[in-house]
């Protein structure tokens, strides 16, 4: 007798097929783009320690390592033709020449504020000293906003002489442009 072979279910299932994709946001791309980066870069740093274990290395003394400021023969552009900016290009001469600080006018090593600075450029005049003082606070709050309540405040919010010398410099160039 011959066997019967069951018939074949030919049913349809009864899931609905798989819904295409959607394309990802800016913010998840860059997500998976950020750990895929961590990934390489820790497998670099592995790589790294690994190929470089062998050298031997002194340990970096931190008085060796002698900082300067800008030689003292760099000399200032030519003059501005109003007192106010003529003080403010001297600040920041100075500041350049001889160094920046912050949390005092003037450091153990000769170093200077912003404030400090327009002291000793202003030669003991007190209204030119003033008035450098407020086109100073002036050009940093146009920059910062109004929040910044003194030259002082702003000075010592600064780790760095970068963005203290460029307000001098464009507090210079303000003073000029008011005939100041």
């Amino acid at each position: 007798m011959p066997q019967t072979q069951p018939a074949i279910d030919q049913t349809i299932p009864t899931t609905a097929p798989p819904t295409p994709p959607t394309a990802l946001s800016l913010e998840e791309r860059m997500a998976f783009i950020n750990a895929a980066m961590s990934v390489r870069l820790d497998e670099a740093k592995v790589a790294y320690e690994v190929n470089t274990a062998h050298i031997e290395t002194d340990p970096v003394d931190l008085a060796d390592i002698v900082t300067v400021p800008l030689t003292p023969t760099l000399q200032p552009p030519q003059s501005y033709p109003t007192p106010v900016a003529v003080l403010l290009q001297r600040a920041h001469h100075r500041l350049l020449t001889g160094g920046w600080c912050t949390g005092a006018l003037v450091d153990e090593d000769g170093a200077r504020c912003m404030l400090g600075a327009i002291r000793i450029e202003a030669r003991g005049d007190s209204g030119l000293e003033a008035d450098a003082a407020a086109v100073l606070l002036d050009a940093i709050r146009r920059a910062f906003g109004d929040d910044v309540d003194s030259v002082p405040s702003f000075n010592d919010a600064h780790g760095s002489a970068r963005t203290p010398l460029r307000m001098v410099d464009q507090a210079a160039h303000l003073a000029d442009a008011r005939g100041l």
